[in-house]
């Protein structure tokens, strides 16, 4: 990894934990039913889970995961990355028959992501054309490549990830020589894509096995290049033996 990558990402977590450790310090803390029926120790960590929870967000995710794409090679790559693309307007009516087929069970096959694409950019157009603004989590350039990822939480909603495959399919269809991601940063089920169980979006994707999907090890490895993951990890390791010690004095 490139030291002036580290370095970055390093200062990220630091702040994080450092800002988490701030709100736990000034937030409102008066809660009478969980005081009576918890330890303190219990309410501590209560607090500053919540509160480390809201620090390491979105926001220090999309910024690690640019730095990851800068470090695999990216000349470019920004965040919030608004693209205006244009689509035959029967394309687009066939995104959202698909989108909503999946959603309402209606759909006559699976999600499977390469055959939805192939399926979509077969259809004919006939009714013009349509201008649209499409905003990516991230977005990089690299060889000459577009890539574009919609980051997710972990746990995603159907609503979130209907959402993200509509703008990833739109991507796609528009140029056909892009990258397109759904990205989750690491897998709460396991070290793998096919241990992944997470539900309520499995209409949406096929999260085991659509190339699109990364997940946790793949994600980084995808940005980052080959061992980004572990180096991401020893990083946080390393932070930790001071993050550690100062939330050890903060309780």
């Amino acid at each position: 990894m490139r030291q002036d990558v580290a370095n970055f990402i390093a200062n990220e977590f630091l702040a994080c934990v450092q800002n988490a450790i701030s709100r736990t310090q000034h937030e409102d803390t008066h809660r009478p039913f969980h005081a009576a029926l918890l330890s303190e120790q219990a309410l501590f960590w209560s607090r500053f889970e919540r509160s480390f929870s809201t620090s390491f967000g979105q926001r220090v995710i999309e910024q690690i995961s640019q730095a990851a794409a800068i470090n695999g090679g990216a000349q470019f790559a920004e965040t919030q990355k608004v693209t205006l693309i244009t689509l035959p307007i029967d394309q687009i009516n066939a995104i959202e028959e698909h989108i909503s087929g999946l959603r309402n069970s209606r759909a006559r096959r699976p999600a499977n992501w390469n055959i939805d694409v192939s399926e979509l950019s077969a259809v004919r157009a006939v009714q013009g054309t349509q201008q649209l603004r499409v905003i990516s989590d991230l977005w990089w350039q690299k060889d000459g490549i577009n890539n574009y990822m919609s980051i997710k939480t972990v746990k995603p909603n159907i609503d979130q990830t209907a959402e993200a495959k509509r703008d990833l399919l739109k991507l796609k269809l528009a140029d056909p020589s892009a990258n397109v991601y759904y990205g989750l940063y690491y897998n709460p089920y396991g070290n793998f894509k096919q241990d992944y169980a997470w539900s309520p979006p499995m209409r949406i994707f096929n999260f085991n096995s659509d190339p699109c999907v990364l997940i946790g090890k793949e994600y980084w490895d995808t940005l980052g290049g080959n061992g980004f993951y572990e180096e991401v990890l020893a990083i946080a390791q390393q932070v930790g033996e001071t993050t550690r010690r100062q939330i050890q004095d903060l309780r």
